[in-house]
């Protein structure tokens, strides 16, 4: 039945100009579309979601905000003209970004860093570096926990392992980088010098289980440096957390086939991270309309390829955990915690364990997690009172209802769920969270805005953040949308400077060594 309803009045892009215009969000036969439309170019009508009642669902998890202190007074000009971040972001830096290099080994034309295509080199230094660093670890109330060094391909910088000392120099706690693998599966040593300095996690690019999508999104058959940077990885013990861009048609069909590999790699692999691809301006609006992969698309194909075994009632956004942020926070008696507050269309998520017979469990097969966090919301103004009566008072009453949560005839063999939330959030013993994590498998999917289905109510709410050369901090769909090519201009290296020959000489020494 053909029927149109609001759903929201935002602000959004011309793919063309990239224009800010406003927009509208709404329902039409069971589908959310965006529309919004430019004096010069026209009218665009774009899909925002394929599901309409997936995408209701989701929005019973809207957090609230949780801003940082130290924003910036919003300049003239409409959001996203403004990024610093300004006094209208609504939410704290989760993971920082820092892109140290636009080169690559590379040429994919599914880039949105365009790094192939730039004709500038763009390459901070390490002391540039370091300030950016310390302006993500000035976020107050919370400074930046996370950090990520992307691209281009971060590995081609001869001094990635010195970058990642830097950042625990800094301070975080946990630092990653996104990377083709090219360079960890050439150079054996690189998985144990990152892992001996600092480095947690490996965000590797992974589109397949065969060489087809890799020869027709990356122009390379490189499935075989894949598998000996994940075996790098397991020599040393470095976790890994398998990136696809998904694109329709090309590998949409191996998302179960992802997910199994991920599984028969347990001991090394930590998560897959399903992205579709993101439209860049230049494609035309027919076009993304075909190809366009939505959230809802991959909780369905997740369940349909996997027979079944994990279902798209699984999934939950991103911000569900919120709550329990805000529990450890009133149990710390501080004022604040890094809690994940983005907006509840950005990303889902599950985790699913497997048993020693290959049996999948998702975790929502043993926990209901609606009663989960809303015990958990209902403890916390009991806990925020902060007087021994209060907190003894409320900690009972939670123990007393945490079974009902808890189906544990279902429960994976190896974990006594009970007494490991008993532990975490009465005992504060947040290591038996590795208990938790014990063959279990993160499954996500996180959904980049282009300017077709720029939404800037989702800008405002962006917990990953890049930080720049000039001392701003820019969301991560402002920045690849609209900021990319005015930083990496203003800050790019003259290819006849003396620091660009020293690139050069670098680059050709590696290629040398590794006799490429």
């Amino acid at each position: 039945m053909f029927r149109i309803s609001t759903i929201s009045k935002t602000k959004s892009l011309c793919p063309n100009c990239l224009k800010i215009l406003d927009a509208e969000v709404y329902s039409e036969d069971n589908k959310i579309f965006i529309e919004k439309t430019c004096s010069e170019h026209g009218t665009f009508k774009n899909t925002y979601w394929h599901d309409a009642k997936l995408f209701e669902k989701t929005l019973a998890y809207e957090p609230e905000p949780h801003r940082l202190k130290n924003l910036k007074d919003a300049e003239n000009g409409e959001c996203p003209s403004n990024c610093g971040l300004c006094n209208q972001h609504k939410s704290q830096t989760i993971l920082g970004l820092i892109d140290v290099t636009n080169r690559c080994n590379l040429t994919c034309p599914i880039c949105f860093a365009n790094a192939a295509a730039s004709g500038t080199l763009y390459e901070p230094t390490q002391d540039e570096i370091r300030g950016m660093l310390k302006n993500l670890r000035k976020n107050q109330p919370v400074a930046t926990p996370a950090i990520q060094f992307s691209g281009g391909e971060p590995t081609v910088r001869s001094d990635i392992v010195e970058l990642i000392k830097i950042a625990k120099e800094e301070g975080f706690t946990h630092t990653q980088i996104a990377t083709n693998g090219i360079e960890l599966a050439n150079n054996e040593n690189l998985a144990k010098e990152l892992k001996d300095v600092g480095l947690n996690t490996v965000y590797l690019q992974f589109d397949g289980v065969t060489e087809e999508p890799y020869i027709k999104t990356r122009n390379a058959n490189i499935l075989d440096k894949k598998i000996e940077a994940i075996e790098n990885c397991r020599k040393v013990g470095l976790g890994v957390v398998l990136v696809p861009t998904l694109v329709k048609g090309i590998n949409d069909d191996q998302i179960g086939d992802i997910i199994q590999f991920a599984l028969d790699n347990i001991d090394v692999i930590r998560g897959v991270n399903f992205q579709p691809v993101s439209f860049a301006g230049r494609t035309p609006s027919d076009k993304v309309e075909q190809q366009r992969i939505t959230i809802d698309d991959l909780v369905n194909d997740v369940e349909k390829q996997t027979n079944g075994k994990i279902k798209k009632e699984a999934f939950y956004p991103a911000a569900t955990v919120a709550p329990i942020s805000e529990l450890i926070a009133a149990m710390n008696n501080e004022e604040d915690e890094v809690t994940l507050t983005c907006h509840e269309h950005c990303g889902v998520g599950t985790y699913v364990f497997k048993e020693d017979n290959g049996e999948i469990i998702p975790i929502t097969d043993f926990i209901n997690v609606d009663k989960f966090m809303k015990l958990i919301e209902d403890s916390i103004p009991g806990i925020e009172k902060n007087t021994k009566y209060s907190k003894t008072k409320t900690l009972a009453k939670a123990l007393k209802n945490l079974p009902k949560t808890i189906d544990t005839d279902e429960t994976p063999s190896y974990i006594d769920i009970i007494d490991l939330l008993k532990n975490i959030f009465i005992k504060q013993d947040y290591l038996a969270l590795g208990d938790f994590h014990m063959n279990a498998l993160l499954i996500s999917c996180m959904h980049f805005m282009d300017p077709f289905n720029f939404d800037q109510d989702r800008v405002s709410r962006c917990v990953i953040h890049y930080a720049t050369p000039d001392g701003r901090i820019i969301p991560f769909c402002s920045m690849n949308n609209i900021y990319r090519e005015s930083v990496e201009s203003k800050f790019n290296i003259p290819l006849n400077s003396d620091r660009a020959r020293e690139i050069i000489k670098n680059i050709n020494k590696a290629k040398k060594e590794h006799g490429n």
